[in-house]
């Protein structure tokens, strides 16, 4: 039920239809379907990443823009999202996660750092649900997420390393806002974080081209 419900929330569509008059007979085109998009989507379509290397070579030499390596698995209907990064250090413990994720979003990006653990997941459907419905752009974890498909189905962008079934501890330990270091580069909260099919990029500021 979750799965069709967030699709349904997706499939209104705009058709153009131009007409045509050749000798008397109207002619119909039926063109290329528009996505409907409100304001939250449209701010959620954000620079493609290989784009934004190209334009900012500089911020990358001196350090202010990072790629993560790849090794986060795509998950979500946001494969892009992009917004300002708010960081969470845990470890096989989701309480903290979900405080966050109560929150409104206001387009931002939960950056979690998990561990890298391989033995629990801390983000699963009814996280991705709440955070959908929030407003949270997206959530990337070093580490499992579940429920795969029902998150496959919510309308936001979701880095993990992995899928795990077994679900995290509830004692509510963890840190909050502070730095966190994965994939290669240090992390901080108010940083950007921009994703795509192509990777994932950490700025220190909101990115032009």
């Amino acid at each position: 039920m979750l799965l069709s419900r967030c699709v349904r929330s997706e499939m209104r569509m705009a058709y153009l239809m131009v007409a045509s008059s050749l000798d008397g007979d109207l002619q119909e085109k039926r063109m290329t379907p528009l996505a409907v998009l409100t304001e939250d989507k449209m701010a959620a379509l954000p620079l493609a990443t290989a784009e934004a290397c190209d334009a900012n070579a500089a911020l990358i030499m001196n350090g202010d823009l990072r790629a993560l390596q790849p090794i986060f698995q795509i998950y979500g209907r946001r494969r892009i999202f992009a917004g300002p990064v708010v960081t969470l250090k845990i470890f096989e413990d989701n309480v903290l996660l979900r405080e966050f994720l109560e929150e409104k979003g206001h387009g931002r990006v939960l950056v979690v750092d998990a561990g890298g653990s391989m033995r629990c997941a801390v983000l699963g459907g009814n996280l991705a649900q709440l955070a959908q419905n929030n407003g949270w752009a997206g959530v990337v974890v070093n580490g499992c997420i579940r429920d795969v498909d029902e998150i496959n189905g919510c309308d936001i962008g979701v880095r993990a390393l992995n899928s795990h079934p077994i679900k995290s501890n509830k004692k509510g330990v963890g840190e909050k806002h502070a730095p966190v270091t994965f994939a290669g580069t240090r992390i901080c909260d108010g940083e950007w974080l921009y994703a795509d099919s192509d990777g994932i990029l950490i700025s220190r500021s909101e990115l032009t081209v």
